[in-house]
């Protein structure tokens, strides 16, 4: 997920996408747990909840 496909997101769509990517943080905690899960996901998920986050916030400032 690129930070310039967020940008062209509404507030309301990004706030979904935060949301889906908190429960699949969950999960692959979980797994993390149990030994199943791969540390490059959890990076990735990670990441992409600050992507998300950023965006989010340059749209709060720019109202």
């Amino acid at each position: 997920m690129k930070a310039s496909e967020l940008r062209n997101k509404t507030a309301a769509d990004l706030g979904e996408e935060l949301v889906n990517l908190r429960k699949e943080q969950f999960n692959l905690r979980i797994q993390t747990a149990t030994g199943q899960a791969k540390p490059n996901e959890v990076k990735r998920v990670r990441r992409d909840i600050a992507r998300v986050k950023t965006v989010l916030n340059e749209k709060r400032g720019e109202q």
